[in-house]
C-alpha cells in the first residue's frame, strides 16, 4: 500500500476525507437501519422530497435504468411515502410527489446525515473556519 505522505496533497485530502466520511463516521449504516430501507430508497425518496419528478428524471438523477425505478417508486408508494400524479405537462407521464409521511421520513434522513462526525465537532474553531471556507469554494457556494 502507497505511503500516504508519498501522495500529492490533492490525492492525500481526498483520501482522508474518503476514510473520514466514508470508512469512520459512514452514516449510511444508521439512517437504513433506522428508517428501515435501502440507502438508495432513502436517495430517492430525499430528492422526490425537494422536488416533484417524473419517474424518467427520476431514473437520470439516480444513474439507473426506468424499470428499477419504477420498483423503487413502487415500494416507496406501498409504504406510503410518495404518490404518483397525472403530469400536467404530459399526460403520457406521472410525477411522483412525495407525501406527509415521506416528508417527514426524509427530514430524519437529513438530520441524521447532516450530523457532523465527532472529529470534525473537536476542530479547534480556526480549523473548522478554514475547512468550511474551503469546503464552500470545492462545492461552488463561496
Amino acid at each position: 500500500m502507497t505511503d500516504p505522505h508519498d501522495l500529492d496533497p490533492a490525492t492525500r485530502a481526498w483520501r482522508n476525507l474518503r476514510v473520514l466520511f466514508h470508512e469512520r463516521n459512514d452514516m449510511r449504516r444508521e439512517v437504513t437501519e433506522e428508517l428501515g430501507m435501502s440507502f438508495f430508497r432513502i436517495k430517492a425518496l430525499r430528492r422526490i422530497a425537494s422536488e416533484p419528478r417524473t419517474l424518467r428524471d427520476l431514473a437520470v438523477e439516480l444513474a439507473t435504468d426506468r424499470p428499477y425505478t419504477t420498483l423503487l417508486v413502487d415500494d416507496l408508494a406501498e409504504r406510503g411515502l410518495v404518490e404518483r400524479r397525472p403530469n400536467p405537462a404530459d399526460g403520457r407521464s406521472k410525477i411522483v410527489t412525495v407525501t406527509e409521511a415521506g416528508r417527514a421520513v426524509a427530514a430524519r434522513a437529513e438530520e441524521i446525515l447532516g450530523t457532523p462526525p465527532p472529529a470534525l465537532r473537536a476542530l479547534p474553531p480556526e480549523d473548522l473556519a478554514a475547512l468550511d471556507r474551503i469546503a464552500a469554494r470545492l462545492v461552488g457556494e463561496d
